[in-house]
């Protein structure tokens, strides 16, 4: 299915990019990593034989580079999504401004397959400025280019992951930890590497065009029990 096909990821080279890069390389795919520290994106180039793996520089935010790396590109993913706010990474324009120009272009430069990756939550009329961003993301990608799909994981974690290794820091620092919302708020986590099997599965199917999939793991647990868990690590 892969074999020889060019895919352009945006945001390859954070946590859930890295594990999609290894599975699409394996699989023979030429995969082009669209990024903002090329330096810090070459380890990715071992994933798969040379010239298979190419980090690129890209700002998505100002539009820089879109148009360019998806020249020629077969399938497109965009991961760019970002847990908080800092210096020019706003929710607005990473998840929801940008999620539109890198439609817009897909749909330009003609690629089959465009997987975009939201949140569960994603709600235009939610409190949460994250969460309005996340749905005016998926409205910008669905207008632009209405054959995407649109997956909208839970918490996902894995060995780097930024969400219980950041509680996890924390946790080592300091005697408590905080209990958003009460510790009250449900949570559904998802492993990285299912996360990675259901792009490639959406990829590979032309029935999951046009359509959304939310992606959870097997159990709930409320914010403070995840808290728990990551005390007794």
């Amino acid at each position: 299915m892969f074999q020889g096909k060019k895919v352009t990821i945006f945001g390859g080279s954070g946590f859930i990019g890295r594990n999609i890069v290894r599975e699409l390389a394996q699989q023979g795919a030429r995969v082009t990593v669209c990024c903002r520290d090329v330096e810090g994106a070459k380890h990715l180039k071992v994933q798969g034989v040379v010239g298979q793996v190419t980090p690129v520089h890209v700002d998505v935010t100002k539009g820089h580079g879109i148009a360019a790396t998806l020249d020629g590109a077969d399938m497109a993913i965009n991961l760019c999504g970002i847990l908080y706010e800092s210096g020019r990474n706003r929710f607005d324009a990473v998840q929801g401004a940008a999620a539109g120009r890198i439609a817009i272009e897909a749909a330009k430069a003609g690629v089959s397959k465009l997987i975009h990756v939201s949140a569960i939550g994603a709600d235009a009329n939610s409190a949460s400025h994250y969460a309005r961003s996340k749905a005016a993301g998926e409205a910008a990608v669905k207008n632009a280019f209405p054959a995407a799909t649109i997956l909208r994981p839970s918490i996902v974690f894995g060995p780097d992951d930024d969400f219980f290794n950041r509680f996890g820091a924390m946790a080592e620092a300091f005697s408590f930890l905080p209990l958003v919302g009460g510790g009250k708020t449900k949570f559904q986590p998802v492993y990285v590497d299912d996360v990675a099997r259901a792009m490639l599965s959406a990829l590979a199917c032309n029935a999951a065009e046009g359509k959304m999939y939310e992606l959870g793991g097997p159990k709930l647990y409320s914010f403070r029990e995840l808290m728990e868990l990551v005390v007794a690590q």
